[in-house]
């Protein structure tokens, strides 16, 4: 059985070996035959903060960074709807335009296929569907969870809620109790759009949460966590 594991193993492209996404993300439904035409049509890049994701007939993974989602009105506001982290998908198959923008907001790098690869493969592998769908459902999840926190929750925990939102899919591994540290990758302006809140809240409340013991703030833009246990009792979860 070891034998053939290693053979199994030795099949996969080097590529996506150490490749998250394989292991964790849309990959992962992939058989070694389907991984290795992906890798022979996918590109690695490196996308800059601050640059627009176009729309070319590719999906990706998001392999480290983070990608906002924000919807633009007619009239020129814009209103932050989501987050990518790590390893994400993105794409939205079967062809369904959205008017949602996707932007770097960090550096990001991805990896991108051809849209038709992966909507051929669908056909033959039950298993990606699941992944698919699963993906789909777990951001469904998430919408529904920020709708209720943005409806019902108090500033104090929108600010915590989305603080632990950025520490968790920083380090997916995290544990309660252990320490972390962050940048945050927003200024206050966009934390304050997306909460549906002002600055001066936002920074109030950010205050508030250091002189709690909950956090630590280093130049502005640097969250230490001595524990996640703290910011988690403030969610109002």
């Amino acid at each position: 059985m070891a034998a053939r594991q290693h053979a199994q193993q030795a099949d996969i492209p080097a590529i996506c070996r150490s490749c998250e996404a394989r292991r964790a993300g849309l990959c992962g439904a992939l058989r070694v035959r389907q991984l290795a035409e992906l890798a022979k049509a996918s590109s690695r890049h490196e996308v800059l903060a601050g640059t627009e994701l176009a729309d070319d007939g590719t999906y990706s993974n998001v392999l480290s960074g983070i990608v906002k989602l924000t919807r633009n009105l007619s009239d020129g506001r814009q209103q932050i709807v989501g987050f990518h982290f790590a390893p994400d998908f993105l794409g939205r198959p079967f062809g369904a335009k959205r008017p949602i923008r996707a932007e770097a907001l960090t550096n990001v790098a991805l990896c991108s296929f051809p849209k038709t690869i992966v909507e051929r493969m669908l056909d033959d592998s039950p298993k990606l569907g699941q992944n698919l769908l699963n993906h789909a459902l777990n951001k469904l999840d998430e919408a529904r969870d920020w709708m209720a926190a943005l409806g019902r929750k108090t500033a104090s925990e929108k600010v915590a809620s989305f603080l632990l939102m950025i520490a968790r899919n920083i380090d997916p591994d995290y544990h309660p109790a252990s320490s972390i540290s962050f940048d945050l990758p927003l200024t206050r302006a966009d934390i304050a759009d997306f909460l549906g809140l002002t600055i001066e809240t936002v920074s109030r409340e950010l205050s508030r949460l250091k002189f709690d013991g909950v956090i630590r703030i280093v130049n502005k833009r640097h969250i230490s966590l001595a524990s996640m246990v703290q910011l988690e009792e403030r969610c109002g979860d």
